[in-house]
């Protein structure tokens, strides 16, 4: 029998706070955002795991709107940046000028900080740059740091970036490379609202609004909560089954013949790690303090739709991704015990 760790009365009263600033930024959220309830869920997770996440969907569906909502209701510095064809490295990063002392008439460099020195950076229409300037934000990203003529700048933390990309528009868009998908923990798809959603939207926004947000939670806040996911416990039936819905996503691996039919690369053990930090997030989320299949059932989209890579003949038979992964959590065996408590 698997034994679970028990909470310390510490970590319980960590828990009771994390839980009333999830409640407090729901609420302001909601003066702002109608409905996606699933989207606003993931973004919650990625904030309290600390890593980064994509948005994708067509325009107007809010998702550069949800993510500056989300900065003002965090205690939180927040740039943006809207990618484009001519963007420069040196406009993310940052960049050295001359700069002359008025008192000594003395030139020197000076490091002008770019607008990825922000606790959350909207990286806005990520695929419309060029690869160059993409990968700019590799070493910010992955090591919370920055170069620049040799000198090494750290990052302010926390540190998410939330970039959104067009699924649509192909013309004049660069797709992000494999090894800088795979930086990103979630590919969070937001959809289109049901219509009685989407009437509550162009309703209430099309008539006078003066929205006040209230700051629900600090900085300080969100390191503790992230210390916290790390000693959140997992089942031993847990991790291997979320290790084995990985492995099994690799058509190398001698498994199912779907898989070997209609993939060509599988996701990176880079994905099992977020799936079970994701899960430890969203157990908290829910007040319990230990990861359940469920937990990493609920995930496994996110975290998996951005890390296969189809071949030919899925993409002729119209076999996606997200129809790989479902057969996936069908195929896979799922544990007798880890049932969420």
């Amino acid at each position: 029998m698997e034994t679970v760790h028990q909470a310390t009365t510490d970590d319980h009263q960590l828990i009771e706070r994390l839980r009333a600033g999830q409640n407090n930024i729901l609420r302001e959220l909601r003066k702002v955002i109608i409905a996606q309830d699933d989207v606003v869920d993931q973004v919650m997770v990625s904030l309290m795991v600390g890593a980064h996440s994509m948005i994708t969907g067509v325009p107007g569906l809010a998702k550069t709107l949800l993510i500056k909502t989300m900065a003002r209701i965090l205690d939180l510095s927040f740039k943006r940046i809207q990618f484009t064809p001519d963007l420069m490295p040196s406009d993310i990063t940052g960049t050295d000028i001359i700069q002359e002392d008025v008192t000594t008439g003395r030139r020197e460099l000076v490091f002008v900080k770019g607008p990825v020195f922000a606790n959350i950076l909207l990286a806005d229409e990520i695929n419309r740059t060029p690869p160059k300037t993409q990968a700019a934000l590799l070493e910010a990203m992955e090591e919370l740091q920055v170069t620049v003529q040799g000198v090494t700048y750290p990052m302010e933390r926390p540190f998410f970036v939330l970039a959104t990309q067009n699924p649509i528009e192909l013309e004049g868009t660069y797709p992000l490379p494999e090894a800088q998908l795979d930086r990103f923990m979630f590919n969070i798809v937001i959809d289109y609202l049901g219509e009685d959603d989407e009437h509550q939207v162009v309703t209430s926004t099309t008539t006078q609004q003066d929205i006040q947000l209230d700051r629900a939670v600090t900085g300080d806040d969100i390191l503790e909560f992230q210390k916290l996911v790390r000693r959140v416990p997992v089942p031993e039936s847990v991790s291997r089954y979320a290790v084995s819905l990985v492995r099994a996503s690799r058509p190398n691996n001698g498994g199912f013949d779907f898989i070997k039919e209609y993939v060509n690369w599988g996701a990176s053990p880079r994905a099992a790690q977020y799936l079970m930090l994701a899960g430890k997030a969203r157990a908290l989320l829910h007040g319990r303090f230990n990861v359940s299949v469920e937990d990493v059932q609920s995930l496994v989209f996110p975290v998996l739709r951005h890390r296969i890579l189809t071949n030919f003949h899925a993409e002729s038979q119209r076999i996606t991704t997200e129809e790989i992964i479902k057969r996936l959590l069908e195929a896979v065996p799922v544990p007798r015990s880890g049932l969420a408590r």
